[in-house]
């Protein structure tokens, strides 16, 4: 039955009892003696009472005890280490409690499974990446040591060349060790994030200079979206905004309008924090991919049909530098008319 507790079970089997005890008492009296009133109705009371709190202690106090092994199995699976059992249940509503207990706990359960699934699933296509990133350079390495080996080395046509190459392949080896410990750190907290009162338009601007020859050769313009006469100071590590200022441009520029193309940066006052926006001309990114594109060598089909000419984790170690200022940074998109990133600073 639903909804059955230890109460209603003593009063249902109570009532039986008492019903049963009238209906022989009746069939007594007809062949016995007078049927009397007063001591059926006395009898009835007497004998109700009587079922009634003996079997309500006895269920309660069997329920409870068996309830109460479940609960502490529980609990020992909940428990953390030094952790005493103290059960909460008591004698009354125990089944309604310790199944809303049971429901809570499968519910976290499920939950943990399924994000250890997606974990799962995250470290071997993260594994499978690391592998693919490496693979190539280590081969051309190879392939260049190798040729320099079998005779390569005396011709004075292709030795410089290859070990020119060589070199470029260790380079991207390195860069790809030195982003992951970068992001190694940044996950664990290793990197103290040293707070200074600085200008972010200022800061943008030393950027743009430092990208100017890059976007020259691609003929992207890089432009502030407002005339910013006045400072807008931010409170936050200097040497990692700047970071994350390079790798979002830079790939405005690699991603953007092939030709002629334009990179806005523009600054929005937002009471407590200023908001930083960089908008690109690009091709955009879909909505399948947008949610994807801060994770580790993830690349989005635009990138991966273009050169490679980076670690593939320049947004994963930006999304970090904004999360260890206690900011957020986001994406929005549309596939034909450009990308927009846009991240908090705190107002200084």
């Amino acid at each position: 039955m639903k909804n059955t507790d230890p109460l209603r079970l003593a009063v249902n089997n109570a009532l039986l009892i008492t019903a049963f005890f009238t209906l022989i008492y009746f069939i007594v009296c007809e062949l016995f003696f007078e049927f009397q009133l007063l001591p059926l109705a006395i009898l009835d009371v007497l004998l109700f009472l009587f079922s009634f709190f003996t079997f309500r202690f006895t269920l309660e106090k069997f329920i409870y005890q068996k309830i109460k092994l479940i609960y502490k199995t529980i609990y020992n699976l909940k428990r953390q280490k030094d952790y005493k059992f103290e059960p909460r249940i008591n004698q009354q509503n125990t089944i309604e409690q310790v199944n809303q207990e049971v429901l809570e706990w499968g519910e976290k359960k499920k939950l943990e499974i399924e994000q250890l699934k997606k974990n799962e699933a995250y470290r071997r296509e993260f594994l499978g990446n690391i592998y693919h990133e490496l693979k190539n350079p280590i081969f051309n390495i190879q392939g260049y040591v190798l040729t320099l080996l079998d005779g390569g080395l005396e011709d004075d046509s292709i030795n410089r060349e290859y070990l020119l190459r060589t070199e470029k392949s260790i380079n991207r080896m390195i860069a790809i060790v030195e982003d992951l410990e970068t992001i190694s750190n940044l996950e664990t907290s290793q990197i103290i994030m040293k707070m200074e009162r600085f200008d972010i338009v200022e800061l943008a601007g030393e950027v743009f200079e430092t990208l100017e020859m890059k976007a020259h050769k691609r003929k992207k313009e890089l432009y502030f979206g407002d005339r910013y006469d006045i400072p807008v100071y931010v409170m936050a590590d200097m040497k990692w905004i700047r970071q994350v200022l390079i790798n979002l441009i830079d790939n405005s520029i690699k991603y953007g309008k092939p030709k002629e193309g334009k990179t806005k940066v523009s600054f929005f006052d937002m009471d407590e924090n200023i908001l930083v926006e960089i908008t690109d001309d690009g091709q955009g990114i879909s909505a399948e991919e947008l949610p994807r594109v801060f994770e580790r060598f993830y690349r989005t089909e635009t990138a991966r049909s273009r050169e490679k000419s980076g670690t593939g984790l320049g947004l994963a170690i930006v999304k970090h530098i904004i999360e260890a200022h206690d900011q957020t940074i986001n994406v929005r998109s549309r596939q034909g008319v450009g990308t927009t990133f846009a991240f908090t600073l705190k107002k200084a």
